[in-house]
């Protein structure tokens, strides 16, 4: 099975964002540059997901959907098998896409110029969700410790005025890669607590745990804190289709969860009937399966790449514990970050996802997406290596 990830392809002119923005995003040429920025993999999605999607094009017929029954089972046995969590079917809402989630928690939950807190480095896109909503971020400097960020609550505490209204939590951690344990997620949950906020927590990429690797849903962790909980899930980062547009929101809370349906409705929302069939079906051991070999062929992905960049002197990648996104502090080499994204874009025409955008902690740091074939990865590691070799 793991030929299906190595099997070279070409993205591009495909309406592909991660490809074909290449030169208007980065100046990184498309005829032979190399993406390594939109948290997508490049390999087919798993062959169970293409029979669903092919079922339904065989079929015919695209009317409007009437039951989630089948959807709501699936999430309910892969959230139970693969993560010992015991999710109730009518704790489950859909949304188009996790941006469009934390959109509408956004929206329900906070009103324009409300504060919202983040602690950083983190995911670009929580602070320009923020602030496309007319919010305020509040950016909670996680504490590097070696390789390993670590919260810093009584700091974050400092950072409130008392006008904050959503938390909006990674995990696992993204870019670092980092697993929260059970007890730190009890002490986030304590946190938002004592300054009455909504916890968005974001577990998108919960499937990506590494061998001797644990990873803890929040609720199993904090089932005490559901009053104030929203998780969101989605198979999307999972099975590479992030296109379908389905998100799961998981709302144990019942006036939370009204208070999202009320929502909804006004919206006149329904989910796309394609999506949940493409979910259905991977949600399955058949869909397991192909994760686990997905992941076998990221271990390998992972050690080709960080053996290369880790012979660049001042270059470091962090031990990657889940994800598929390597998190790279070029902070040894004594260069600006001008001069570093200068040499990896011009010089390796590679396009990863720029660091300081994740905010404070992220500003020597580069984001390398390693979900794609090996050929690339390797190739990727050599013009790295050569870009910087007046430093060996």
């Amino acid at each position: 099975m793991r030929d299906l990830f190595n099997a070279p392809n070409d993205r591009r002119g495909t309406h592909c964002s991660k490809w074909d923005i290449l030169e208007s995003k980065f100046d990184v040429p498309l005829v032979d540059g190399i993406a390594m920025w939109t948290a997508d993999s490049d390999y087919p999605t798993a062959p169970c997901v293409l029979r669903a999607l092919q079922d339904a094009v065989d079929h015919g017929v695209f009317g409007y959907w009437a039951d989630n029954t089948d959807y709501h089972a699936a999430i309910q046995w892969w959230m139970k098998n693969r993560h010992g969590w015991d999710v109730e079917a009518d704790w489950i809402m859909t949304s188009q896409g996790l941006g469009n989630a934390i959109a509408l928690c956004l929206d329900v939950w906070s009103n324009p110029g409300d504060r919202i807190v983040t602690f950083n480095p983190v995911y670009h896109e929580f602070e320009f969700k923020i602030r496309r909503a007319g919010r305020v971020p509040v950016q909670c400097p996680l504490k590097r410790e070696g390789d390993t960020y670590m919260l810093d609550l009584d700091d974050a505490q400092s950072r409130l005025d008392g006008s904050e209204k959503l938390l909006i939590f990674c995990s696992p951690q993204n870019p670092s890669g980092r697993i929260w344990t059970a007890d730190e997620l009890r002490q986030v949950a304590e946190f938002a607590a004592r300054n009455d906020l909504i916890i968005v927590a974001d577990e998108i990429h919960h499937d990506f745990i590494y061998p001797g690797e644990t990873f803890v849903p929040f609720d199993v962790a904090a089932p005490e804190a559901r009053e104030r909980t929203v998780v969101l899930t989605a198979s999307s980062k999972t099975f590479n289709i992030a296109g379908q547009k389905t998100g799961n929101m998981i709302i144990p809370d019942a006036t939370l969860r009204e208070a999202m349906e009320q929502r909804l409705r006004s919206l006149d929302y329904s989910p796309n009937a394609l999506g949940l069939k493409m979910v259905t079906a991977a949600y399955t051991p058949e869909g397991a399966a192909w994760v686990d070999e997905q992941i076998a062929h990221l271990i390998e992905n992972r050690k080709i790449f960080d053996d290369a960049v880790n012979a660049i002197p001042g270059v470091h990648s962090l031990p990657l514990k889940s994800t598929y996104l390597a998190w790279v502090d070029f902070s040894g080499t004594g260069m600006e970050f001008e001069e570093i994204s200068r040499r990896v874009r011009k010089e390796a025409r590679i396009a990863p996802s720029p660091g300081p955008e994740f905010g404070p902690g992220g500003e020597t740091f580069l984001r390398f997406n390693l979900a794609t074939q090996r050929y690339r990865v390797e190739e990727a590691a050599k013009r790295l290596q050569e870009a910087f070799n007046d430093l060996q």
